[in-house]
């Protein structure tokens, strides 16, 4: 009987019980795995969290994507928006078979997917978040082009989620800086002093409604626009978003093409007051 992630890490002395159970409470209501919210919460490596994964379940592993080179035709296999939001990446297709990168080994549908889309047997291997990454900015996302280079700060405390954002903006051509708790993203608005920020409702140190109270506050930064990400999708919620000082209301789960549209609109919105 294969053992629960969380029993393996404790057994293997990844983490301890008191942060498991921390992981644990963190994790119900959010329809997050367990292996993403301890990584989220600083306490195991994607490396760790892979080894666990492949040790417990007999997955391979595959590192350094960056090492190897792909064809075109290779990539071609798998939809560009499917390889930023699921975080997949091919790897080799051989005698009937596609072998691809993939951080979640139990993400079925996009597997079942990709068999369809392609008429191959899907072999799933582990990778990091940011070995797959890097290797979708790379191969993927290479011919974007700068665009007006605006500058869009993000701050979630998923780091999945922060991610997906990340990638989405930049292959828009926008110029982002992710931050994973309020706070970090008040110092780094201070900082970078962005045309746009994007932050979470619910995070460690300073929720979203502070950082804007924060933001506002500032003469430096009280003119920045900000977009509220929220898993609560109701019009109340949206009504209180925008009464409170929000420029826009994106509620989760989050789809990229519409944080760029809302993104888009938003610097539309700006534009047309300057004139």
């Amino acid at each position: 009987m294969k053992k629960h992630l969380g029993d393996l890490l404790v057994e293997a002395g990844i983490i301890t019980v008191k942060t498991l159970e921390r992981a644990l409470e963190r994790q119900k209501g959010s329809n997050k795995r367990l292996g993403v919210v301890l990584e989220e919460m600083g306490v195991i490596t994607g490396d760790e969290l892979v080894d666990a994964l492949a040790s417990q379940y007999g997955f391979k592993t595959v590192k350094n994507l960056l090492s190897y080179s792909y064809s075109q035709e290779l990539l071609d296999l798998i939809p560009e928006d499917l390889a930023v939001q699921k975080q997949i990446f091919p790897l080799k297709q051989k005698e009937g078979m596609l072998a691809i990168a993939i951080t979640d080994p139990f993400d079925n549908d996009s597997v079942d997917y990709l068999a369809k889309k392609t008429g191959l047997k899907i072999i799933p291997v582990l990778a990091t978040s940011k070995d797959i990454m890097e290797a979708v900015r790379k191969y993927y996302l290479k011919g974007v082009e700068q665009g007006s280079r605006h500058k869009v700060l993000v701050v979630d405390d998923s780091k999945s989620i922060a991610t997906i954002i990340e990638v989405a903006l930049q292959k828009e051509g926008y110029e982002v800086v992710v931050g994973y708790d309020g706070l970090e993203g008040l110092k780094l608005a201070l900082h970078h002093k962005p045309d746009l920020v994007i932050c979470d409702a619910v995070m460690p140190r300073m929720d979203g409604y502070g950082l804007l109270r924060a933001l506002k506050a500032n003469p430096e930064t009280a003119q920045i626009p900000i977009i509220l990400l929220t898993s609560k999708a109701s019009a109340e919620e949206e009504n209180t978003a925008l009464i409170s000082g929000f420029t826009d209301f994106i509620a989760k789960p989050v789809m990229p093409m519409r944080v760029i549209s809302r993104v888009k609109r938003t610097f539309e919105i700006i534009q047309n007051m300057k004139k």
